[in-house]
C-alpha cells in the first residue's frame, strides 16, 4: 500500500511537472515580443516625426514671409534628426496644440515633442511622459494694449484674460486668482496662440496670458510692437523641456545627451565654423565627443559622429539661441545674467561631464 502510494505521488509529480513545462512553452510562444524602442522605429522609417507648434515666434513658428518653420524648438527637432539619422532635413513636423501635444507623442504619432512645454510633476506622473533636460527658463506673464494704461492684473477688474487651452497658464491663473482673492476677472481660452493674440487685438480680451517669451514673440512680430506692453507681474516659473513617451530608456537617454551635448559644445566653444578644426583638438575628450577618435555614439546605438552631425546642422546651443532669440531677431531676449546663460556665465544651462 505504501509502495503504491509512493508510485502514485511520483506519477502525480511527473504529470504536474510535464503540465507546467508544456504551459510554460506555450506561454513563451504566445508572449508578445519585447516592444521596440522609438529609436528603432525612427531608424527604420528614416524620418523623425517631431511634435511642435507653428504659432510661437522664436520657438516654433511657420514664418509667413518664408513659408519655413523656424525657432528654438524647431532647431531642437532638426538637431535630433541630425543626431539619429545624420541629416537635419529628415524631419517631419507634426503640428500640435497645447491640448494635443501629449497624446500625439504618447500614441506614437510623433517620436518626440519640442513645444515650449513647462515641466510639471503631474505631467510625468499622470500623462506618462518623460521630460528631457530643461532647454529654456521662462516665466508666465501678461500682455495688454499699451493704450489701456494697465499696469497690473488688478487693473483688469471686470475684464477678460485670454489664454491657450490645455496649458499650464490656465492652472497658474486659477492659482493666482485664489491666492489674491480675485473674483472679477474672466478667463477665455482658445486652441492656439494666434487666436489669443487676434482676440487681444480685436478687443475681445483685455489681456493675453502665456509665457513671457511667447508674449515677446507676438509683440515683436506685430506690425506695431509699440502698441503692446508686457506687464512686470507674472504667474510663476515656466521651465521648458522636450518630452518623449515614458518607459523607453533607450530613446530617452539618447535624447537627454543630445541636449546636454548642445550645452557642452557651447561651453567648449565648438561652433559650426570651427567644427573641423576642433576635431583635431589636443583634448582627447573633445575628440571623442566629436567622434574624431573613438566616440560615444555607439553606446547610444547611433553614429559616433552624432554630436558633430548636430553641431554641423544647427550649431551649439548659443548659436541656436542667437539665431532665434538673439539681438538680430525681432524677438530678442537677452541671456546675460539670466538662467538661460551657460553655467560658466552664471546661468543654469549645464551638462554633466563627457569624460
Amino acid at each position: 500500500m505504501l509502495k503504491k502510494t509512493g508510485e502514485y505521488k511520483a506519477m502525480h509529480l511527473r504529470s504536474a511537472i510535464g503540465y507546467f513545462c508544456t504551459a510554460l512553452a506555450f506561454g513563451l510562444a504566445a508572449a508578445p515580443a519585447a516592444r521596440a524602442s522609438v529609436l528603432d522605429d525612427v531608424k527604420q522609417r528614416g524620418v523623425l516625426n517631431c511634435a511642435t507648434g507653428d504659432a510661437i515666434p522664436g520657438f516654433s513658428y511657420l514664418n509667413p514671409k518664408t513659408s519655413k518653420m523656424e525657432g528654438l524648438d524647431v532647431d531642437l527637432c532638426r538637431a535630433t534628426a541630425a543626431a539619429v539619422l545624420g541629416d537635419p532635413d529628415k524631419v517631419h513636423f507634426v503640428i500640435v496644440t497645447g491640448k494635443s501635444r501629449f497624446p500625439t507623442v504618447t500614441t506614437g504619432q510623433a517620436d518626440v515633442g519640442f513645444f515650449s512645454t513647462t515641466v510639471y510633476p503631474v505631467r510625468e506622473s499622470a500623462i506618462a511622459v518623460d521630460f528631457l533636460p530643461i532647454n529654456f527658463y521662462d516665466a508666465g506673464g501678461f500682455m495688454v494694449k499699451a493704450s489701456t494704461g494697465v499696469e497690473s492684473v488688478r487693473d483688469l477688474a471686470g475684464g477678460t484674460i485670454c489664454t491657450i487651452q490645455g496649458t499650464g497658464t490656465e492652472v497658474a491663473l486659477a492659482n493666482l486668482f485664489k491666492s489674491q482673492n480675485i473674483t472679477d476677472i474672466k478667463v477665455l481660452t482658445f486652441d492656439s496662440a494666434d487666436k489669443v493674440f487676434a482676440a487681444l487685438g480685436s478687443g475681445r480680451c483685455n489681456a493675453m496670458a502665456t509665457d513671457k517669451t511667447a508674449l515677446a514673440g507676438w509683440r515683436g512680430s506685430s506690425p506695431k510692437p509699440e502698441d503692446y506692453k508686457i506687464l512686470r507681474e507674472g504667474t510663476g516659473k515656466s521651465p521648458f523641456a522636450g518630452f518623449v513617451a515614458a518607459n523607453d530608456s533607450k530613446w530617452r537617454n539618447l535624447l537627454r545627451w543630445t541636449v546636454f551635448g548642445l550645452f557642452q559644445a557651447e561651453e567648449w566653444g565648438i561652433t559650426t565654423a570651427n567644427l573641423e578644426e576642433m576635431k583635431k583638438s589636443p583634448d582627447p575628450v573633445i575628440r571623442k565627443f566629436l567622434g574624431a577618435e573613438g566616440g560615444i555614439g555607439e553606446g547610444f546605438h547611433v553614429s559616433n559622429s552624432f554630436m558633430a552631425d548636430m553641431i554641423k546642422a544647427v550649431g551649439n546651443y548659443g548659436e541656436m539661441y542667437d539665431r532665434n532669440l538673439g539681438p538680430k531677431t525681432p524677438y530678442y531676449i537677452d541671456r546675460t545674467g539670466t538662467p538661460n546663460a551657460s553655467w560658466v556665465n552664471g546661468g543654469l544651462l549645464y551638462s554633466p561631464p563627457w569624460d
